[in-house]
This record gives structure tokens, C-alpha cells and sequence, in this order.
């Protein structure tokens, strides 16, 4: 694929160097999501439309539509992509700004920061509303501990999304895949809740998120697992977090307890890291979700304070760093070998 770590080996490393250093690219034009959100709007009108009213048949027909808008928009995305980065002349600086904007880790780690002093230094009003740039559930009425909770569940379970999946994918597929990526995670946002509005229409771009982060996730724990080892080992003074790796396997059943296994890999790695508990029952839209709580025991789980969020945001950053240079390295060395 054109731009991949086959064909291109230092692609990657660019956009996540451009992504950690500058976030998000800040251009005239809208981002790249924001047009697929749009697409996704206008077929979920579409299929809203063509969804019969009987409730024997509704169930199956908005499943087989769901089907059909992934199918569409991924063709759309796939051959727009395709297109543009073989444009002549300015192709290759289009492929270097749709890696960059694929990639989503320097936002979240900036607003994240921007959102957690907000709940430290403001009301717990005004911390609910800020949480809410990160949160797709209600915040209104949290109190300061379940805020700090909550941010903590976030950006440890956005690792994947974030970083580690589109990350993969440009590796593999250079623009192209990551963007085919995108548009899978942007319908499972949007459409990806088990709600009666979203569970049969989304059930397809849902189902399809799982399987294309499924090996990402895995890999986002060996990511957080050798950024614990090379600070532990070379710069012991630089290790900010107080837990201990419990075992590949401990992490692995710990997020297969997750409704979603693979949000679970990276919020189990560094729950155990930074010895805190993370996730636990949540309510979505006025529902109560149960998951089982990551991390250590009650008993042994530190407090969520300021200055443990703080840890916490330096060990993202540095695995971020990290761990993606060191599945970099593996891809790279197998393209060389291959």
C-alpha cells in the first residue's frame, strides 16, 4: 500500500512526531472527521428513511442498513484517500497531513490536560461541563472524585483510539488503512451504543471497530508494558508511578471482563502501573452499564488526586512515545527483512 511502512518507512514517525509535538493540525479547512461525521449524518437519514415501522422487521432491516452505510462510506473514504495522495505534485504532502490529522493522541493529551485543571481549579459545575469535552455520557452532578474517575477512564481507554490503532494501520496500510480505520471508529462513536435508538444500526460499524483495534489493543499493552521496563531499567529517577506490572496474562483477563475487551487492554495496564482502579458500573445515557473494576484492590488502590492524574498524564505521554517508537521498529525491521 502506497505510504505504508513497506513503502514509506519514515511516514509514521513523522505523524507522531507532528501529532505529539503540534496535535490536531489547525488549517483553514475542516478535519478530515468532520466530513465523515457529515457523511454519517446524511446516511443515517437515509437509513432512518428505509427502516420499515413494524417492529418484526425493523430489528433485521436496520442491521442489513447499518451493513450498507459501512460499506458505502468506507468506499467513499477509501477512494477519496487513494485519489489524493496520488495527486500529482502534492500528493506526498497530502499523504504527510492525512497521517498527521489520523492520528489523535497530542489533542487528547492537551485538552486532557486543559479538562483536568479545570477540575481542579474550578467548581465542580464548571469541571462537569469542561469533563464533557472527553465524555460522550451526562457529567452533570458529578462531584470532584467521580470527575477525577472519569477523566482517569477516559484517556486511559482512548490509548487505543487515540493512538495505538491508527498508528498500527498507517504502518500497515499507510493513509488508506488508517483512514479506513477512522471512518470504522468515527461510526462507532457515533453510532456504537446499545441503546434502542443505536443497537441494531450501529451493530455493524460496532462489530467492525473490534475486529480492526483487536490486535492494536494487544499491542498498546506491550506498548505500556516496555515504557514501564525502559524507565524502570535506565532512568529509575524519571518513573513517576508507584504499582508494579502484575503479568501479561493479569491484564489480559482483567479486560476480557470489559464490555469492550479492547478499551479494557490499555485501562487495565496503566489502572495496574499506577496502582488505581479504573472503570467499575457507569451509566450511558440514563442506563446503568456494569464492568468490573481494573486495577488493584480496593484495599490497595491508591486516591485519585491531582498530582496521581498528573502521573498519570506523563505516563500516557511517555508511552505514547515509546512504546509506539518500539512497534515502529518491529514493523520497520520486518519491512526490511521482507
Amino acid at each position: 500500500m502506497p505510504y505504508s511502512v513497506f513503502d514509506t518507512p519514515y511516514l509514521a514517525l513523522l505523524a507522531l512526531f507532528l501529532d505529539l509535538l503540534l496535535g490536531d493540525p489547525k488549517l483553514p479547512w475542516p478535519h478530515p472527521v468532520v466530513a465523515i461525521g457529515k457523511l454519517l449524518n446524511f446516511l443515517e437519514t437515509l437509513a432512518r428513511k428505509l427502516t420499515p415501522k413494524n417492529p418484526k422487521y425493523a430489528p433485521i432491516c436496520a442491521r442489513i442498513l447499518g451493513v450498507f452505510c459501512l460499506v458505502l462510506a468506507l468506499s467513499l473514504v477509501g477512494i477519496s484517500v487513494y485519489w489524493l495522495i496520488h495527486l500529482p505534485y502534492i500528493g506526498c504532502l497530502i499523504a504527510i497531513y492525512l497521517a498527521w490529522s489520523g492520528l489523535a493522541m497530542g489533542c487528547l493529551l492537551d485538552t486532557g490536560a486543559y479538562v483536568l485543571t479545570k477540575i481542579e481549579t474550578a467548581s465542580a459545575k464548571q469541571g462537569a461541563q469542561a469533563l464533557k469535552m472527553l465524555v460522550s455520557r451526562e457529567t452533570a452532578g458529578m462531584e470532584r472524585p467521580l470527575l477525577r474517575k472519569t477523566w482517569a477512564d477516559t484517556m486511559t481507554e482512548n490509548f487505543t483510539d487515540a493512538l495505538t490503532a491508527p498508528f498500527f494501520w498507517l504502518l500497515m496500510a499507510g493513509p488508506i488503512g488508517l483512514w479506513l480505520y477512522k471512518a470504522v471508529s468515527t461510526m462507532d462513536s457515533m453510532w456504537g451504543y446499545l441503546t434502542p435508538k443505536w443497537r441494531y444500526l450501529g451493530w455493524a460499524g460496532a462489530r467492525s471497530d473490534d475486529l480492526l483495534a483487536l490486535l492494536p489493543a494487544r499491542l498498546s499493552i506491550i506498548a505500556i508494558w516496555f515504557t514501564d521496563k525502559f524507565i524502570s531499567t535506565l532512568i529509575p529517577k524519571k518513573r513517576r508511578w508507584q504499582g508494579s506490572w502484575p503479568g501479561f496474562w493479569h491484564i489480559h483477563k482483567q479486560a476480557l471482563g470489559m464490555p469492550s475487551p479492547n478499551s479494557g487492554c490499555p485501562m487495565a495496564a496503566f489502572a495496574s502501573l499506577l496502582q488505581i482502579r479504573l472503570a467499575g458500573p457507569s451509566t450511558y445515557f440514563g442506563e446503568l452499564v456494569q464492568k468490573p473494576f481494573l486495577g488493584p484492590n480496593k484495599e490497595d488502590a491508591l486516591p485519585l488526586t491531582y498530582a496521581l492524574l498528573q502521573d498519570l498524564a506523563y505516563c500516557l505521554k511517555l508511552s505514547a512515545i515509546l512504546g509506539m517508537l518500539l512497534i515502529w521498529g518491529i514493523f520497520f525491521c520486518l519491512a526490511c527483512y521482507i
